[in-house]
């Protein structure tokens, strides 16, 4: 049983069978333990094929999402650390660990402030600490651009890889920390808290998000980034790198020096040619301005369910980068929505429906969405359209205009 394993097959299906054993219910020491014996020492490719060839037999990714806090546990010890792969300033996977480091560096600042607060009773001091717990955690409320720009165009370029199942599993632990800073966040601000209360707040809610965000960090910089790192093209990266500061950034700006060649191309190239219709003719200039001035925003998802394409407006209410196009449409969303998209494609491709539309209040404006199933003319299904459109104004409207009368102009460059 000391044997070294060396064969990598090997290793995985050895590390599968005793991540196994952990879902089963085997105490986390003694799997580790089994590891020591048997797998001596493992990298993050043969972790990433562990999990997805879980995911392959059947196992639920919801399953896998829960466990894998253990799994980093148990497999840590063996996972071989490698030394962060050199990359000029300001590349995504600088700009990644920039934040990560500083994402640490507010955790410990909340973490302080939280043990100082459990070892005084004194209701003056603590109150003062309480103060410094709410900024840090005001701070870490940025973690989200992080996480939308991981999930949205790192995830989007390893799925092209085919890589996909550990990042729905990271997506989820993702989801899971928005929601624990969120009821932190909550709980600081709903009302006055005894100093027992917050102590007790402290010990559950805040210790779970302080190790849930440690745990994400090592993951991104021991899993995650050397595999991008590895698998990704200097022309994926370029797309990457493009499509950022939809995103916005966590904490820390991106650092001058890296312009990749390969996106300076594209947009050189995005201004030439046209395109025919049978209604008319439009260079290509002529129609990223029409899609880019429409008051909805369009994402047309194809008849493979792969996003084919979406528009560019100056006010787009949900982000979107280049990165999906060609991505599996029911990858674009989290673990616990995927249901509803999937029956949305099913009736739509059937024929049994056309039209699905939500409204939704968000961010302060009331957000209409509808989907249409889009077919030939024979009635073949081609694939469906998103239209998504801000109706707050529209809603408010009452009585008539008839004479000209200009609004406040909302569109950049109107002369």
């Amino acid at each position: 049983m000391s044997e070294l394993i060396d064969n990598r097959a090997q290793r995985v299906q050895t590390l599968k069978s005793i991540i196994k054993r952990l879902h089963s219910g085997e105490a986390p020491e003694v799997v580790k333990e089994t590891l020591r014996q048997l797998v001596r020492q493992t990298d993050y490719s043969e972790i990433t094929a562990m999990e997805q060839a879980l995911i392959a037999e059947g196992m639920p990714v919801e399953e896998i999402q829960g466990m894998c806090d253990l799994h980093s546990q148990v497999t840590r010890e063996v996972l071989v650390r490698l030394e962060p792969a050199p990359v000029p300033p300001g590349h995504p996977a600088d700009t990644l660990r920039r934040e990560n480091a500083a994402i640490g560096e507010t955790l410990g600042r909340m973490q302080r402030a939280m043990e100082r607060i459990q070892e005084n009773g004194d209701e003056g001091v603590a109150a003062g600490l309480v103060l410094d717990w709410r900024q840090a955690l005001n701070e870490l409320q940025d973690i989200d651009k992080h996480y939308q720009r991981k999930e949205h165009l790192f995830f989007s370029v390893l799925e092209r890889h085919g890589i996909a199942g550990p990042s729905k599993v990271m997506w989820g632990k993702d989801d899971e920390i928005r929601e624990l800073l969120k009821d932190l966040g909550e709980a600081l601000r709903e009302r006055e808290l005894t100093t027992d209360e917050v102590k007790m707040l402290a010990a559950t809610t805040g210790a779970a998000a302080v190790g849930a965000v440690r745990e994400m960090i090592y993951k991104e910089e021991q899993i995650l980034l050397p595999m991008c790192l590895e698998k990704f093209t200097a022309g994926e990266w370029a797309e990457i790198w493009a499509s950022s500061p939809r995103y916005g950034w966590c904490l820390v700006a991106p650092r001058e020096g890296y312009r990749p060649a390969e996106a300076e191309a594209r947009d050189a190239a995005a201004g030439a040619g046209g395109v025919s219709l049978p209604t008319g003719t439009l260079t290509l200039e002529q129609l990223v301005g029409i899609f880019s001035t429409l008051p909805v925003d369009l994402t047309f998802v194809d008849a493979d369910d792969k996003v084919a394409f979406f528009s560019e407006g100056p006010q787009r209410i949900f982000a979107r980068s280049r990165a999906i196009i060609g991505r599996k449409v029911q990858n674009c969303h989290p673990p616990r929505s995927v249901d509803v998209v999937e029956r949305i494609l099913g009736d739509f491709r059937s024929g049994r429906q056309s039209v699905a539309e939500f409204w939704i209040p968000f961010t302060g404006r009331f957000v209409h969405i509808r989907y249409f199933a889009v077919r030939s003319a024979e009635g073949r299904y081609l694939g469906t359209l998103e239209v998504t459109q801000d109706v707050s104004k529209i809603r408010g409207l009452e009585g008539q205009r008839r004479l000209l009368e200009y609004d406040e102009p909302e569109l950049a460059g109107v002369q």
